[in-house]
């Protein structure tokens, strides 16, 4: 058990650590959440004629990706000033 424990300490670890590939994929994340947000309101209300405001993708991008980045550049600092 302590073994699995430690290889998810381990994982979240690795998770957490900011690196410049990191920051990469999450910026290309963001974008495509953007685009998809977009895509899908446009879809709707311009092909269907329906007023649908697409939340999921919006709530990725406003919300999930910055609140990944203040975790981890806290964790980051935390962990290089220990």
């Amino acid at each position: 058990m302590d073994k699995k424990k430690s290889s998810l300490g381990k994982k979240l670890s690795n998770f957490f650590i900011i690196t410049w590939k990191k920051t990469a994929i999450a910026l290309i994340i963001w974008i495509i959440a953007v685009f998809f947000h977009n895509m899908i309101y446009a879809f709707c209300a311009g092909v269907l004629k329906v007023e649908f405001e697409e939340p999921f993708f919006f709530l990725i991008a406003t919300i999930g990706i910055p609140f990944y980045f203040i975790i981890s550049i806290i964790y980051s600092l935390v962990k290089k000033f220990k």
